[in-house]
């Protein structure tokens, strides 16, 4: 039988999965013992009970001065920049992605502009925002929304001048308008590419709001990794990678969660 035709079976696909990370864990570990054998004080790789001790402590132990957890009001400022930022990208690239797909006249005069605009580097544009916007929540949120949009908007529009011709034509026939056109046909059909659109742009928003809250910020998880890295306190910063990324995976397992129960007809004929 050839390879390509070779589908593991869920045990042994859960089996595979673990395997990098279980690969990646021997070498980190093979690594710390190495470093810390050489300089029992060496804070580059700290041993697995230190991280675990120091994860505990962040989780769990309010802050002597401030009296709170810092890690919990960490993630609860990072998630609300997150949300907003993501939320009002999808809006704004659901809107403009069904207008230039569906519209001629709007596909001449904006198709070119985002596509530029996809191709400007967020990050360049960071000290702009912050003169602009100021310090606060609005230039981070922004930040976020000039990331990503463009990207979602030209990939929504690709999918809306993808319906079938067909389709049109035939609301048309019995009277549609284009109102109705828009929310009748094609937006049942971008809604699943929509959230899958959100998923794959999670890492850039990510990626987006770190940076922000690195250079501006008294609260945030990118805050505070940057906030201890001068103390080259590792645990701390590895504690806070590990966070994130758990957090990052609880929310594209929630976001195929809704899109598996919403459109059970996309999964189906993925």
């Amino acid at each position: 039988m050839r390879l390509i035709n070779q589908i593991p079976s869920r045990p042994s696909a859960i089996m595979l999965a673990t395997i990098p990370f279980f690969l990646l864990l021997i070498a980190y570990v093979v690594g710390s013992e190495i470093r810390l054998a050489a300089n029992p004080q060496d804070k580059l790789l700290p041993a697995l009970n230190t991280i675990g001790s120091t994860a505990q402590r962040l989780f769990f132990e309010p802050d002597r001065r401030s009296n709170e957890i810092l890690l919990w009001k960490d993630t609860f400022a990072s998630l609300i920049r997150l949300s907003m930022g993501v939320g009002i990208s999808a809006l704004i690239s659901l809107i403009l992605g069904m207008v230039i797909g569906l519209l001629p006249i709007a596909r001449s005069s904006l198709s070119s502009f985002v596509s530029i605009l996809s191709m400007v580097p967020p990050l360049a544009l960071l000290p702009i925002l912050f003169i602009i916007f100021g310090l606060g929540e609005l230039s981070k949120v922004v930040l976020i929304i000039i990331g990503i949009t463009p990207f979602m908007t030209r990939d929504l529009s690709q999918r809306v001048l993808d319906i079938p011709t067909e389709q049109l034509i035939k609301a048309q026939t019995i009277g549609a308008s284009s109102l109705v056109i828009a929310l009748r046909v094609a937006l049942p059909q971008i809604l699943p590419r929509l959230i899958a659109n959100v998923r794959l742009s999670l890492g850039s928003a990510w990626l987006f709001l770190i940076a922000a809250e690195a250079v501006a910020s008294n609260v945030g998880l990118g805050y505070r990794i940057f906030l201890v890295r001068r103390y080259l306190a590792m645990d701390v910063i590895l504690t806070y990678v590990i966070w994130i990324t758990v957090l990052a995976f609880a929310v594209d397992w929630v976001l195929k969660t809704i899109s598996r129960k919403a459109f059970p007809w996309m999964e189906a004929g993925l």
